[in-house]
């Protein structure tokens, strides 16, 4: 995937104590827009200190990635309204703050026709729809506090994606949330990897999204794969990048065969298609 990465600038702060080193930071991301994941890289005044990361009122895992080098990944959520946030950065005695301007995004809006169960679920199914709520809400909320993960980010399938991130959607009429994932319009049938390595958190059937599969990749960081026709994983497994985890389907609300892919950043909702640009095979 080819993308031109936005690469910003270097960020110092000051210290107490006069002739330490500051804390050094710079990201680089597609664009700094509600939906995009920005990758920082923190350089802290001693190798020995550990570094904290504090934005979008989240604290955000950090990872080392060399000696004295650190990583953390910042998702802007799509709700996220545009004006300039502070991401705090400390190691040790040193703090460094890192503006992060955000962009106005306009997202488009789409029209779908599907099972009208769907948009007005019957009342015997609200006990279900409310117990799936909640265990989505404390899966994005109970991360696994190491970075599973390793490598590139890979597509899930060859297709490319065919619907928005942060669309609009009127479901037979009527509004509801925003399409926080990216589609692939792949036949029915198609095998699903992994586009990480992760541990399988939740691997069932779920009202909306179907035969679904969420991949913890640790420190924060989940895949969702949703409407598959067959799961191939189970809770609890570990899977190693690009292992088949169930097969494209058409379960859940769905207009046809497809695969729902959705990327959870330390619980913001952020485009799948912004991972790839920034931890992509064709990524710095």
């Amino acid at each position: 995937m080819t993308a031109r990465l936005l690469v910003c600038a270097v960020a110092l702060s000051s210290l107490t104590a006069a002739g330490d080193r500051p804390i050094e930071i710079s990201a680089h991301a597609r664009s700094i827009r509600p939906g995009e994941l920005v990758v920082l890289t923190i350089v802290p005044p001693a190798a020995s200190d550990p570094v904290r990361i504090r934005a979008f009122d989240r604290d955000i895992p950090a990872f080392r990635v060399g000696d004295r080098t650190w990583q953390a990944l910042v998702g802007i959520d799509l709700d996220v309204r545009p004006g300039t946030y502070a991401v705090n950065a400390t190691s040790g005695a040193a703090h460094a703050v890192y503006e992060l301007v955000v962009e106005r995004r306009t997202f488009p809006t789409r029209r779908l026709t599907v099972d009208q169960a769907f948009v007005t679920p019957p009342k015997s199914e609200q006990p279900r729809i409310e117990r799936e709520a909640a265990l989505l809400a404390e899966t994005w909320k109970t991360p696994a506090n190491e970075r599973l993960w390793s490598g590139a980010f890979v597509r899930p399938v060859a297709e490319p994606a065919n619907s928005a991130f942060g669309t609009r959607s009127i479901f037979n009429g009527k509004p509801r949330n925003a399409h926080s994932g990216a589609d692939f319009l792949s036949p029915a049938g198609t095998p699903v990897h992994a586009p990480n390595a992760g541990r399988v958190v939740v691997a069932r059937p779920l009202y909306f999204s179907g035969n679904t599969v969420i991949i913890d990749h640790g420190l924060g960081l989940f895949s969702m794969l949703a409407h598959l026709s067959v799961i191939d994983v189970h809770e609890g497994e570990r899977l190693s990048a690009n292992q088949v985890v169930g097969k494209v389907g058409a379960t859940g609300r769905v207009t046809g065969p497809h695969l729902h892919w959705t990327v959870r950043a330390a619980d913001a909702r952020v485009d799948p298609l912004s991972l790839l640009a920034v931890l992509g095979p064709a990524s710095p």
